[in-house]
């Protein structure tokens, strides 16, 4: 039979050798966590340094309001990676619900907030059922809702001719304008979303739920939990998230604008990776979508800065850094499943 001799810690080097391996699996966690953060701080800080008019009041709370609506939108995604799913329907759901919204609002707030949520909701409801009761690939579902919702757009608004207008000094409209302390309204709801999700993600039954579906199915299943249900929920959500963000984009920009969306499903599935959470499911937090929004969008308003690049310069540079993150991400936790 094989032994193994035991040694006190700090003689013979055992000791030294778990805590040399202890540290290098908590550096390999924290750059697995954090590192999204860290990069957005230097960018920001070298930006700073760089551009007189980066770190200026106007340039940041523009990049604050129009990073909301992309955050909305990654909320619900992170839910969805967090399973192990993906949703490429939430492109069109954001484009359809800013129209449905623009074209509500002539009957007032109400019908402008909840007809998006309702169509978008709907849509993000059957993704769930398919995927879960029916058992489809969640990417040939989502992609079938996206050339859906992206129909009735077209339909809505006469193949893309007509353009609906929000009343500048309507109520809907000052939801997407107004500022509270300096900050846009829409601002001070994606906080407020991102603070419900997260206590929802970390301390409610639902996200224990998310989690163990994402972590094991066939786990989940035997530990009680309600896996098809779990599904059916996070794309609901996620349909609600696109719809939101549509209508308060419509709000902000007082119309219903058709060509907006295209792509989007691609930038909410890089922040949420870049943040952080894995794409094979079981691992994933709010604030890291957050930061990957944020990191996005100051990469972009950087090239814009630069103004000699064009705008095909910032899918190029997202493209690779999320191709970086993926292989970190890979790297990180084949070294933390070795130790």
């Amino acid at each position: 039979m094989e032994t193994r001799e035991t040694r006190a810690p700090g003689r013979g080097g055992t000791g030294g050798e778990e805590g040399g391996a202890g540290r290098s699996e908590r550096l390999s966690a924290f750059a697995q966590r954090h590192g999204a953060l860290v990069t957005l701080v230097v960018v920001a800080a070298v930006a700073s340094a760089g551009f007189d008019t980066f770190a200026t009041g106007d340039n940041l709370a523009n990049m604050a309001v129009s990073s909301a609506f992309l955050a909305v939108v990654a909320l619900g995604m992170t839910f969805v990676i967090i399973t192990g799913g993906i949703d490429l329907s939430v492109g069109s759901l954001f484009a359809l619900g800013g129209v449905l919204a623009a074209w509500g609002s002539r009957y007032g707030t109400a019908v402008a907030l909840l007809l998006p949520l309702a169509v978008c909701g709907v849509i993000g409801l059957v993704n769930g059922l398919l995927i879960a009761r029916a058992r489809l690939a969640p990417f040939i579902v989502t992609l079938a809702a996206m050339l859906l919702a992206r129909g009735v757009l077209l339909a809505v608004t006469d193949e893309g001719a007509t353009t609906y207008l929000v009343d500048d000094g309507s109520l809907f409209a000052r939801l997407g304008q107004d500022t509270l302390l300096g900050i846009g309204l829409p601002v001070w709801i994606t906080a407020a979303l991102f603070v419900a999700g997260g206590v929802v993600l970390r301390r409610a039954r639902f996200g224990q739920y998310v989690y163990a579906v994402g972590g094991n199915e066939d786990a989940a299943a035997l530990m009680g939990a309600p896996v098809a249900g779990t599904k059916i929920a996070v794309y609901t959500l996620s349909g609600l998230c696109a719809g939101l963000a549509g209508a308060l984009n419509a709000a902000w920009l007082v119309s219903g604008v058709t060509i907006l969306g295209t792509g989007m499903e691609l930038e909410a599935i890089s922040a949420v990776v870049i943040g952080g959470t894995l794409l094979t499911g079981g691992f994933g937090f709010l604030s890291g979508s957050l930061v990957g929004v944020l990191l996005l969008k100051v990469i972009q308003n950087v090239i814009n800065q630069i103004g000699s690049l064009d705008s095909a310069y910032q899918q190029v540079v997202s493209g690779a850094f999320l191709a970086l993150v993926v292989i970190a991400q890979t790297w990180l936790g084949r070294r933390r499943g070795m130790l």
